[in-house]
C-alpha cells in the first residue's frame, strides 16, 4: 500500500522524465556522424574568450567516441536532465498534499512516521536509479549503429556516478518538503542552489575538484580510470545525513 501510493504520487514524474532522457541519448548517438561532419566548419570560426576555449575544448574530445559521449552525455546532458529530475523526485510528501484530509489519511496508515518517509525516499531513489542508469546503458546497445562501440563497464561507471551525486539534490529537497507545506519553495530553493554550486566551481577553479557535479560527469574515472571514492562516500554520507534530518522533522511535526 505504500509503495504504491508513493508510485502514484511519483509516477508522471517518472515517466515523463524517463521518456525525455532516454530520447535525449538515443538523438546523441545517433546525430554523431552529423556532428563529425560539422567539426571541420567549426575549426574555421574564430571565437575568443572563454566561449572559444569551451568550444576548441569540446571539439577536441568529440574527435574521440568516448570522448564526445563524455562531454555531450554525461558531462552535460545526461547531468543536467538528472539534477533536474532528482529534484523531481524528490520533491513532495506528506507535508505537500493537496488537503489536510490527505495528510491525516497518510497518518492514519499502520505505519509510523519514519517508515512512510522511508518508503516515499526509497521508491523516487528507485526511480533516480533507474533514470540515471537504462538511458546511459542504451549507448553501447546503439553505438554499433553507428558503427562505434562503447563499454557498459564506463556505462556502468559514469551512471553510477550520475546516481550517486544526484541522490544529493534528491535528499535535499526531500527534507526541504518536510520544511515547506507546498511543492514549490523546495523545488526551486533546492534548483537555485545546485545553479549557486555550479556558479562557483566554475568562478571559484580551486573548489572545481570538490564540484558535486564533478563526481556526477565521472570527469576522475574518464580522465585517470580511476574511481572517485571519496566523492561516492561523500555524497552517500550527505544523502544519508538528509533524509535521516527529513526523518527527524517528520517525527517532530504537529498535525
Amino acid at each position: 500500500m505504500l509503495w504504491y501510493k508513493s508510485w502514484l504520487e511519483t509516477r508522471w514524474r517518472f515517466l515523463i522524465g524517463m521518456a525525455i532522457v532516454v530520447c535525449s541519448a538515443a538523438g546523441l548517438v545517433l546525430t554523431e556522424p552529423q556532428v563529425m561532419n560539422l567539426i571541420p566548419l567549426a575549426r574555421t570560426t574564430d571565437v575568443g574568450g572563454a566561449l572559444g576555449r569551451e568550444i576548441r575544448k569540446s571539439m577536441e574530445l568529440a574527435l574521440e567516441y568516448r570522448g564526445y559521449i563524455w562531454s555531450q552525455w554525461f558531462g552535460k546532458n545526461a547531468l543536467q536532465m538528472t539534477t533536474l529530475f532528482a529534484v523531481l523526485l524528490g520533491t513532495g510528501g506528506m507535508l505537500s498534499q493537496p488537503s489536510g484530509g490527505a495528510v491525516l489519511f497518510t497518518l492514519s496508515m499502520p505505519a509510523s512516521r519514519r517508515r512512510l518517509l522511508g518508503v516515499r525516499a526509497a521508491a523516487g531513489l528507485g526511480e533516480f536509479l533507474a533514470l540515471a542508469f537504462v538511458p546511459s546503458l542504451l549507448i553501447p546497445l546503439l553505438s554499433p549503429a553507428i558503427g562505434e562501440t562503447y563499454h557498459v563497464g564506463g556505462a556502468l561507471i559514469h551512471s553510477a556516478c550520475l546516481f550517486a551525486g544526484g541522490a544529493v539534490f534528491f535528499s535535499l529537497a526531500s527534507l526541504l518538503s518536510t520544511i515547506f507545506f507546498d511543492l514549490w519553495r523546495p523545488l526551486l530553493i533546492t534548483l537555485l542552489i545546485a545553479v549557486v554550486l555550479a556558479l562557483c566551481s566554475q568562478i571559484f577553479g580551486w573548489l572545481e575538484p570538490y564540484s558535486v557535479f564533478r563526481l556526477m560527469s565521472g570527469e576522475t574515472y574518464f580522465r585517470t580510470g580511476a574511481l572517485p571514492w571519496l566523492g561516492l562516500l561523500a555524497s552517500a554520507a550527505a544523502s544519508a545525513g538528509m533524509l535521516y534530518a527529513a526523518a527527524v522533522n517528520i517525527d517532530r511535526r504537529d498535525f
